[in-house]
């Protein structure tokens, strides 16, 4: 007998807390003052005046497949940015949340979905994700008890650099002992 996935709950790197933002699948959820997360065809099909009027309170959900150029002219109209997983073997949203901030300089929200693992959530901190909508039981636990785990070090320049004596350097061979 398989346990039931819990509901998702809203994590960033300073806890949990309540989420203001709600999924929606078309503009009439626009209609009052709650802020919402439109899959991308409808985030696309809302006219210009619509994207302004709800800037505040307006973001998009790509899936893996779907083209991060295809938002890039809009991200000054979008508070927050979701990124599905929806297996654990899927990384391209990696990538995207690494060059929404590097390349194109998004400084709202960026936001995990879907399935958000324990083993992932340091590298997800790194690329530039600051939400996570969490549902996997034991990452739900080790949250719960102030563990994100990961390593202090890293090889890769990414969006945010490693908490070294070097930091500011982007690669660890780089880095000046203290």
């Amino acid at each position: 007998m398989t346990e039931a996935t819990p509901a998702p709950r809203l994590w960033t790197p300073e806890g949990f807390r309540d989420d203001g933002w709600t999924h929606a699948e078309d503009a009439s959820a626009l209609s009052g003052n709650s802020r919402v997360i439109l899959p991308l065809q409808a985030f696309l099909e809302l006219s210009a005046e619509q994207r302004e009027a709800a800037k505040e309170r307006l973001g998009v959900l790509l899936q893996p497949g779907d083209q991060l150029e295809e938002i890039i002219d809009h991200l000054a109209h979008l508070s927050l940015v979701a990124l599905a997983f929806p297996a654990f073997n899927d990384g391209r949203s990696f990538s995207k949340a690494e060059l929404l901030r590097s390349r194109h300089d998004f400084e709202g929200v960026v936001r995990a979905t879907g399935q958000v693992l324990i083993d992932q959530l340091p590298h997800m901190l790194r690329v530039g994700f600051n939400e996570f909508e969490v549902s996997h039981p034991v990452l739900l636990k080790r949250l719960e008890a102030g563990q994100v785990g990961g390593l202090p070090l890293y090889y890769q320049p990414t969006a945010k650099p490693a908490a070294t004596p070097g930091e500011g350097a982007k690669y660890s061979w780089r880095r000046s002992a203290t």
